[in-house]
């Protein structure tokens, strides 16, 4: 699959219609082996489609991403269709009335919708591994996980069958699954792009954005969801490393590529991390529980079991524990604000690791095999508590499996890290790696 950038030239320039580009997307779509697509959307796909080639033919342009195809994590509302959320327990709920604010923005610039994309229940987990559709398996290595809980998005891009695909992030779930699988992905600073029409998981850190194989794709669909169009001044960025346990439980090689970038940069120490942490997943928990607690009660069964058992802890806990942790985050986010403010970009892990094994879904936290459906948002987590914008950023690695880093911002400064990004992407230190090439050990 070509880049979204190079598709909607050639549409919007008649060097090819958008009917031609959709039927070669839903052909490869329906060859899928990585248990990443939910539902393929053949007849809506072709309509959309067709609506693009109508409008270039009365001379008219049908918007910045005109026939460029892409996916949807199962989560957000599509008219007609139930929104499942990664669960059995809606497979058959009444059908969305509207589309998603996400998705209506997309299908005005001209872009095609063309599949729902599996997730982990509920979006709680980092790993894709749902009970009812299946284990998202990895396009650079078919034995490993993809990552969650935004895995059927990263993978379909991954893999070429998108160009870009949308997917959610509460505590790492856009930023997990594109470290893992090597490709670009944005968690947005909070409340940046509307969440209207999609299904919850915890309202205080949900944030929705694309996963792209390229800087320049991110930051035209991020124009378009955003709604903003106004860029940075080109004045040197200021770059810190983030210290502490951001640089424990990491990758030689992110270390490496954090000082290759930045040699000479500063590198500062977050307090009480582990708190944050702590306090996020209160938050999380607490919040989940909240709003699954009538259909806990009603339909426990119908749960995926280990998802079940999270949400009861959660609608367990005190509000008064809760109250707690949100005091706790908003002392945080200032005197974190305080801390970074001299800096335009912070640089770490996102995550620990390369992708586990599916047969093995466990990795190294602090010398101890942890279960990677809960730990390998450990570096993303924190950035979620204070709700900044972060950027995976793929490391150039062809020929192993895929690692990122994260690239860290200030509220509200997207496109100075599209920027940033932008920089290493042309250095070569940063890029999308094609899928099934691996060699040597795979590390």
């Amino acid at each position: 699959m070509r880049r979204a950038t190079e598709i909607a030239a050639d549409v919007r320039a008649g060097r090819v219609t958008a009917s031609a580009i959709v039927e070669a997307c839903l052909a490869a779509l329906a060859q899928d082996d990585l248990v990443a697509v939910t539902r393929i959307l053949a007849d809506r796909a072709r309509a959309e489609a067709a609506a693009v080639d109508a409008q270039i033919a009365a001379g008219r342009d049908p918007g910045p991403l005109a026939g460029v195809p892409y996916g949807v994590k199962d989560l957000f509302d599509v008219a007609g269709l139930s929104t499942t959320a990664g669960s059995a327990l809606y497979a058959d709920a009444a059908p969305a009335r509207a589309d998603a604010e996400a998705i209506r923005r997309l299908r005005d610039a001209g872009a095609v919708l063309v599949a729902t994309l599996n997730m982990d229940e509920f979006a709680y987990g980092f790993a894709t591994i749902n009970a009812a559709y299946g284990t998202t398996r990895n396009p650079h290595d078919p034995a490993r996980l993809a990552g969650g809980s935004s895995g059927g998005s990263a993978a379909v891009v991954a893999a070429g069958l998108l160009p870009f695909a949308l997917g959610s992030d509460t505590n790492g779930s856009i930023r997990v699954p594109a470290s893992l699988t090597g490709v670009y992905g944005i968690k947005a600073t909070h409340d940046a792009v509307p969440m209207a029409g999609v299904f919850p998981f915890a309202k205080s850190f949900d944030d929705i954005g694309p996963f792209t194989v390229s800087v320049a794709d991110m930051r035209l669909v991020w124009d378009v969801l955003s709604g903003t169009t106004a860029e940075p001044t080109e004045q040197p960025l200021r770059v810190a490393l983030l210290g502490g346990r951001f640089r424990e439980n990491v990758d030689p090689d992110q270390l490496a590529a954090m000082a290759e970038i930045a040699p000479d940069a500063p590198v500062i120490e977050l307090p009480d991390i582990a708190r944050a942490r702590s306090a996020a997943f209160v938050i999380t928990a607490y919040e989940g529980g909240k709003l699954h607690r009538a259909a806990l009660a009603e339909q426990p069964m119908a749960f995926d079991p280990q998802v079940r058992d999270r949400l009861i802890a959660g609608a367990l806990l005190p509000h008064a524990l809760y109250d707690e942790a949100q005091a706790f985050r908003a002392a945080f986010k200032q005197r974190i604000a305080d801390l970074i403010a001299p800096y335009d970009v912070l640089l770490a892990p996102a995550t620990p690791c390369v992708a586990p094994l599916i047969a093995d879904p466990r990795i190294t936290i602090d010398g101890a095999l942890s279960p990677a459906r809960a730990d390998l948002g450990i570096h993303s987590q924190p950035v979620s508590f204070l709700g900044l914008p972060s950027l995976a950023m793929p490391l150039a690695r062809p020929g192993r499996l895929p690692l990122g880093l994260q690239a860290i911002g200030h509220a509200g400064t997207e496109r100075t890290l599209f920027r940033f990004a932008a920089r290493l992407e042309g250095q070569g230190v940063v890029g999308v790696s094609p899928a099934g090439a691996l060699q040597g050990d795979m590390a």
